[in-house]
């Protein structure tokens, strides 16, 4: 079976002002007044909950060390968990683009730098995660992307193989563990770089949800065969 991996945030949903919101209010915490923004943080959002913290605290003016991030990092989770789709949106066509490529008869599953108990409830909250056979997060092996075995183990667990997977996804992490993994990447231009991601040098760039089954169909061919 041909498996479709999905990265979550940046690729399948805008959650970056509900990630910012939740950053905001750990460094309102810490008794910081650096505050991070939609038009400024938006990819930087999609870099993870330490680095949003970072960004914040560089930008406060003031010394901090990774031991601060480490006491404001727990309240950035409560924070999110508490209102994780606030503004969060499925990026327009997913729904739709899931429905179709899973007709054609592949198998979905998503690997998530997100903790995974997040990225449960998110995928409820999006009425979407009945779609995904597998579902990996950040904490649910010992390793995470851009570590292969963090993908190459959402594809077993999806009940494909490496030969017959592509993993799509929005960042140079997503790409990294893509290459490492010998697996196909499918990067989208929709999110804060935008096309930018070109540099990236996947092995597809895709504008629109509109677009996915073909880019799918041409990087694993229905009936191809393990190499």
């Amino acid at each position: 079976m041909r498996v479709a991996v999905f990265d979550l945030d940046g690729t399948l949903a805008d959650t970056a002002e509900d990630l910012l919101s939740a950053a905001n209010v750990a460094l309102a915490h810490g008794g910081r007044n650096a505050r991070l923004t939609v038009a400024r943080d938006s990819a930087t959002a999609f870099a993870g909950g330490r680095a949003m913290l970072r960004e914040g605290l560089g930008r406060d003016g003031t010394r901090w060390d990774e031991a601060e991030i480490d006491r404001l990092f727990p309240v950035l989770i409560e924070a999110y968990g508490a209102a994780i789709d606030t503004h969060t949106r499925l990026y327009d066509g997913a729904e739709e683009a899931l429905e179709r490529i899973a007709r054609a008869g592949w198998g979905l599953a998503v690997c998530t730098n997100k903790p995974a108990a997040l990225a449960e409830t998110l995928l409820e909250r999006l009425g979407i995660r009945s779609r995904f056979a597998a579902m990996l997060g950040a904490d649910s092996l010992d390793v995470r992307k851009p570590d292969p075995r963090h993908l190459l183990e959402t594809i077993r667990l999806a009940g494909g193989a490496r030969d017959r997977a592509v993993l799509v996804g929005d960042t140079v992490t997503d790409r990294e563990a893509a290459r490492a993994a010998g697996v196909p990447c499918v990067l989208v231009g929709f999110g804060p770089v935008g096309a930018g991601v070109a540099s990236l040098e996947p092995e597809a760039l895709l504008p629109h949800y509109d677009d996915l089954d073909a880019i799918l169909e041409r990087l694993v061919p229905d009936g191809a065969m393990p190499t």
